[in-house]
C-alpha cells in the first residue's frame, strides 16, 4: 500500500469527480439526438479540425502509452523507448498514406473504403470481422491498465480490486457509447486530451526541476538506480539477448509503425469532420499533441527509474504499469504527504480518463463494424436504418462483456505489450487490404478477402502458439506448454503474409478488375468529389 489511509478519501473524491463529470457530458450531449446512423457513428460530421485533432490525440494516446511505455522505460531503459519512437513514427504513416484518402472514400468504417469498388458482402464480412478482432485485443490492454491503476489508487494491488475495476470500466464504456454515440465519445476524448497533456507536462517539468534541467544527470541517476548500470542506457537489455529477442524487436517495430493506419477507431475519426481538408488539418493538430506527449513519456520513464528506482517499480507491478503513479507520488512529497497524495490522485484520475476515452472510442468503432458491416451485410433487405443503430448499441454491450472477460484473464501482462499485439493484427489484416484498395488498380474482391483473412488468421494462430499464451512463467497459462513460435509479436511473419495473400488472391482471381469503379474511386480519393 502506498497511499495513506487518511489521504485515500481525497484521492477517491478526485477520481469520482471525474467519473461524474464524464457522465454529465454524456447526458448533456445525448439531448436532442435524432437517432440516425450518421449521428451515432460520426457525430453528424460537425466537429472542427482543432476539435477533431484533440479527439484523435485523445483516442491515440492510450493507457498503454501513459502507463505502459513509461513503465517499460523504467524497467528496461533504452529498449523501452522503442514504443515511444514507434508510436510517433506510426503517426506519420497515417498522415502520408491514409488520412485524406480514407476520408474521401469511406462513410463510417474501414469496410466502406475497401468495398467502394468490390463485391460488398464478402468484403464487409471480412473487414468487419477483422476490425472487431483488433478492437477487442486493444480493449483488453486498456482494461488491464485500468485494473492496475485503480487498484493502486484504492490502496492495494489485490486481484479482487483489479477485477472490480475492470468490470466498472466496462460498464461505464457501455453507458458512454450506448447513450452518447460518437458525439459524447468525442467530447470525452477532447477533455481527456487536455487533462492528459496538462498532467504529463506537469510531471515532466517536476522531473526536470528535480534534476535541475540536466538531462545527463537524469540519465546517469536512472542508470544508477536501475540496478543495471550503464547497460540501462544501451540497446539490448530486453531485446538483445539472442537472435529470438532481436527478431522480436524488429517484429514489434514493424507492428507499431504499420499498425496505426489499420486501427479501426483511428480510421473512424476521419469521418467526424465535414471535408477531407478538415481531416488533413485534424491530423496536423494531432501530430503536435502526440509528438510532444511521446517525447515526454521518455522523460517520465527515466524519471521513474531515477526517482523511484527500478526495483520498487517492479515490486509494485511486475509489468511496470504503475511507474508513473509512483513517480507522481514521490514528486509530490512521498509517503504520508498531502502533496504526494494530491498529485498521485490527479495523475490517477487523468490516466483513468485516458482509459475511458480510448475504450469508448474503440467500443464505438467495433460496434459500428458489427452493425454497419456484419449485420447490414446479413440482414434482410428493406430493414429500417434505425435498427442498425439499435444493433450497434447491443453490440457495444456484447463487446464490453467480451473485453471484460479477456481483461480479467490477462490482468498480469504489460499493457504496452498487449497493445503491440493489437497493432500487429491491425498491420497484418487491415493495412494490406487498405493500401491495395487505395493504390492497386487490379485489386479484386478475392484479393481483398484473402488479404484480410491471410493476415488475421496467421497473426492469431502465431499468438496462440507463442510464449505469450504458454510455455513461460510470464505466459497467460504458465502451467502448460504448447508454444512452437518463438516470438512474442507475430508481425514479422503475419504482415508479409497479409500482403502476400492479397496479391495471390488477386492474380489467381477470374474476376476482371472493374476499371470504371476504380477510376471513380481514384477521383473520389484524390479530389473528394462525391464524398459524403
Amino acid at each position: 500500500m502506498i497511499v495513506g489511509q487518511d489521504h485515500q478519501t481525497l484521492a477517491l473524491l478526485l477520481f469520482s469527480a471525474f467519473v461524474a463529470a464524464t457522465l454529465a457530458i454524456t447526458t448533456w450531449v445525448s439531448r436532442n439526438r435524432h437517432g440516425s446512423a450518421e449521428e451515432f457513428y460520426t457525430g453528424g460530421r460537425l466537429f472542427s479540425p482543432m476539435e477533431n485533432g484533440f479527439a484523435i490525440a485523445g483516442d491515440y494516446m492510450s493507457a498503454a502509452s501513459f502507463l505502459g511505455i513509461s513503465g517499460l522505460i523504467a524497467l528496461f531503459g533504452y529498449d523501452g523507448m522503442l514504443y515511444s519512437v514507434g508510436f510517433l513514427v506510426a503517426w506519420l504513416v497515417v498522415l502520408l498514406l491514409v488520412a485524406e484518402l480514407v476520408r474521401n472514400c469511406g462513410k463510417f468504417t474501414l469496410a466502406d473504403v475497401v468495398a467502394a469498388r468490390m463485391s460488398e458482402r464478402p468484403v464487409r464480412i471480412a473487414a468487419g470481422t477483422s476490425s472487431v478482432t483488433v478492437s477487442v485485443l486493444y480493449l483488453v490492454a486498456q482494461m488491464v491498465g485500468a485494473g492496475s491503476l485503480v487498484a493502486l489508487l484504492l490502496g492495494g494491488t489485490s486481484g479482487a480490486a483489479r477485477d472490480w475495476t475492470v468490470i466498472g470500466v466496462g460498464a461505464l464504456m457501455v453507458v458512454y457509447v450506448s447513450l452518447g454515440g460518437m458525439r459524447a465519445t468525442t467530447w470525452i476524448q477532447i477533455v481527456k486530451a487536455v487533462l492528459l497533456m496538462a498532467g504529463t507536462i506537469t510531471l515532466t517539468v517536476l522531473v526536470l526541476l528535480r534534476f535541475h534541467g540536466d538531462i545527463n544527470l537524469l540519465l546517469n541517476s536512472a542508470a544508477e538506480h536501475s540496478g543495471h548500470g550503464r547497460e540501462f542506457l544501451a540497446p539490448g537489455l530486453k531485446y538483445g539477448g539472442d537472435w529470438t529477442a532481436r527478431l522480436d524487436f524488429i517484429s514489434l517495430g514493424l507492428a507499431l509503425v504499420l499498425g496505426t493506419a489499420g486501427l479501426p477507431h483511428i480510421l473512424s475519426r476521419f469521418y467526424t469532420v465535414p471535408t477531407a481538408r478538415a481531416a488533413r488539418r485534424s491530423v496536423i493538430w494531432s501530430i503536435g499533441l502526440i509528438g510532444g506527449f511521446y517525447l515526454m513519456t521518455i522523460v517520465l520513464g527515466f524519471g521513474a527509474a531515477a526517482v523511484v528506482g527500478t526495483e520498487q517499480v517492479k515490486a509494485s507491478n511486475p509489468a511496470g504499469n504503475t511507474a508513473v503513479a509512483l513517480l507522481a507520488y514521490d514528486l509530490g512529497g512521498g509517503a504520508g504527504s498531502t502533496g504526494g497524495t494530491v498529485l498521485f490522485a490527479v495523475v490517477a484520475a487523468v490516466a483513468f480518463a485516458t482509459i475511458l476515452a480510448v475504450v469508448a472510442g474503440i467500443t464505438l468503432a467495433s460496434s459500428a463494424s458489427v452493425a454497419h458491416d456484419l449485420y447490414a451485410s446479413l440482414r434482410r433487405r428493406h430493414a429500417k436504418q434505425r435498427s442498425e443503430v439499435a444493433v450497434a448499441r447491443v453490440a457495444a454491450v456484447g463487446i464490453g462483456a467480451v473485453a471484460i472477460a479477456l481483461g480479467l484473464l490477462a490482468r498480469d501482462l504489460n499493457v504496452a505489450f498487449l497493445v503491440g499485439l493489437a497493432f500487429a493484427v491491425a498491420a497484418s489484416a487491415n493495412l494490406p487490404v487498405l493500401l491495395y484498395s487505395l493504390f492497386w488498380r487490379n485489386f479484386t474482391t478475392r484479393g481483398a478477402v484473402w488479404s484480410v483473412y491471410g493476415g488475421l488468421v496467421p497473426a492469431l494462430i502465431l499468438v496462440l502458439v507463442s510464449p505469450v499464451v504458454s510455455g513461460s512463467p510470464e505466459s497467460l497459462f504458465p502451467d502448460v506448454d504448447f508454444q512452437f513460435f518463438p516470438l512474442q509479436n507475430p508481425g514479422l511473419l503475419s504482415i508479409p503474409l497479409g500482403f502476400l495473400a492479397g496479391w495471390l488472391g488477386t492474380v489467381t482471381s477470374q474476376e476482371a478488375p472493374d476499371e470504371a469503379k476504380h477510376a471513380e474511386a481514384e477521383v473520389r480519393a484524390l479530389t473528394g468529389a462525391g464524398a459524403v
